[in-house]
């Protein structure tokens, strides 16, 4: 039970944050619904896609490659777990939710791709917490969602501006997902492989997406 509530609380909170900002023109919460259990698909489709690193013995641990290879970890960041991870969360994006007629607005882009990352980070947990230790459960509960917003937000926002607003689609959803899939691996490289000292680097990172997608938000409200 303890579990659930670490994995379910900070989802709804994320999700009536969310809510709160769509508020002007708020997109059907079946809708949010369904993105929400598509990024539970995309955890799955992650875990596939490491699976299939095994196929090709491209499979290594993080922690390991921490120890012995940091160059190796540097790489292994961003093009294995970054490129993995946010390429799940943008396939049902573009399979599923460009499809619908509700996505009809530039800001519905960072909307949509923020409750799959919502499902995502809530599968994440729901495979990670039981194996914590409880204070690094809750701290893993808190973090997850925000990351994987902080990231899904960047391949949302180009994909949503290349079609309301102009430029091409294929040209947005590779930049989108590489710059998303670069971040993600960088976070994820010095979380785990460098010394405590430099650790306030991913706390900055999120913060600055973060105030990146705050200024977005409000302009594409139209606010000053």
């Amino acid at each position: 039970m303890g579990i659930l509530a670490l994995i379910i609380g900070p989802a709804l909170f994320w999700a009536g944050y969310h809510r709160y900002k769509d508020r002007f023109e708020p997109e059907p919460l079946g809708y949010l619904a369904v993105a929400f259990l598509l990024g539970i698909g995309a955890g799955m489709l992650a875990s596939w896609g490491y699976q299939a690193l095994d196929w090709f013995d491209l499979r290594y641990d993080a922690y390991r490659l921490a120890r012995e290879d940091l160059w190796g970890l540097w790489w292994y960041s961003i093009l294995a777990i970054g490129l993995i991870e946010e390429a799940a969360k943008l396939i049902p994006f573009l399979v599923v939710v460009l499809r619908w007629s509700h996505f009809d607005q530039p800001l519905d882009g960072i909307i949509y791709a923020s409750f799959i990352a919502l499902g995502f980070a809530s599968h994440e947990n729901l495979l990670w917490l039981p194996a914590l230790a409880p204070w690094e459960a809750v701290g893993r509960s808190l973090a997850s969602p925000l990351v994987h917003v902080m990231f899904a937000s960047i391949w949302g926002f180009a994909i949503s501006r290349a079609r309301f607003v102009s430029g091409s689609l294929p040209l947005a959803v590779f930049w989108g997902l590489g710059l998303s899939a670069l971040l993600h691996g960088v976070f994820d490289f010095i979380t785990i492989g460098l010394p405590h000292w430099v650790r306030i680097g991913p706390p900055l990172l999120i913060l600055a997406i973060w105030l990146w997608r705050m200024h977005q938000v409000r302009r594409l409200h139209g606010d000053p």
